[in-house]
């Protein structure tokens, strides 16, 4: 059975003390919401990781890495290997974050890469993809997400996809002025688990968690995870503050 998921990416934003503090927040708040079957994940910075680790220690929350790099160790300055995340027990990554593909040009054959990194290195991924707004209107999204997830993950065995969640991110409705709706989310997800279907098996597809990463509130949630193949979310900026983000962790 697939768990719901709400992680929150932090991307650069709170130093150790805000870190703390927004840690605090949200295990205080986390005793008042019944988490069946779901899961709570934050990603704070690199620099927070371990102190991350530190504040949540015996709490409901795990915590995630934002990146790592393909290569175990090696002349890469400024980044950081899964041996390193394991080191302070740091077991998830998110792979393939929009702004990791659009401001930092990582392609499908570095993903890959980094995917198979994690993996051998015992590591789960959320691993992250989704259309720009040109490829919406020119009603290309279906074949640019089939591909993103292709040429990423269907090299795997199917033992690897335990360790596979997938998050669905509609660029074209974050800060662009469009709107998705639950139905599209819906449609997306069902397209993605289908796709999954078609070249392992339904089994696999039926229990792989898929998040929506749209620019889910408090206001939207709810109907957003209400969808069959919604298993959940990858938040952003609502992830930054404690009351939005319980409120949507309550949601689900």
């Amino acid at each position: 059975m697939r768990k719901n998921i709400v992680a929150g990416n932090w991307k650069m934003n709170n130093d150790v003390k805000e870190t703390k503090a927004l840690l605090k927040e949200l295990k205080k708040g986390l005793k008042k919401i019944p988490l069946k079957n779901t899961k709570v994940i934050v990603a704070p910075t690199f620099v927070n990781l371990g102190v991350a680790v530190a504040e949540t220690k015996k709490s409901k929350i795990k915590v995630a890495s934002q990146n790592m790099h393909a290569a175990k160790n090696g002349a890469y300055t400024g980044e950081i290997s899964a041996d390193m995340l394991k080191s302070i027990k740091v077991k998830t990554v998110i792979l393939g974050h929009s702004e990791r593909r659009a401001y930092f040009g990582e392609t499908d054959a570095v993903l890959k890469e980094k995917v198979d990194s994690a993996l051998a290195q015992n590591m789960k991924i959320i691993f992250c993809f989704g259309e720009e707004l040109n490829d919406r209107k020119e009603k290309n999204h279906f074949n640019l997400v089939e591909n993103q997830i292709k040429n990423a993950l269907f090299h795997l065995p199917e033992t690897d996809w335990k360790k596979i969640v997938l998050a669905y991110e509609p660029v074209w409705a974050i800060g662009t002025g469009e709107t998705a709706t639950p139905e599209q989310a819906q449609e997306m997800h069902a397209f993605i688990r289908k796709t999954v279907t078609d070249k392992y098996t339904s089994e696999i597809a039926e229990n792989v968690s898929i998040l929506y990463g749209g620019s889910v509130k408090p206001a939207n949630a709810k109907e957003i995870f209400s969808n069959t193949d919604v298993d959940g979310g990858l938040i952003g900026g609502a992830a930054l503050k404690a009351a939005d983000f319980l409120a949507i962790i309550a949601s689900i």
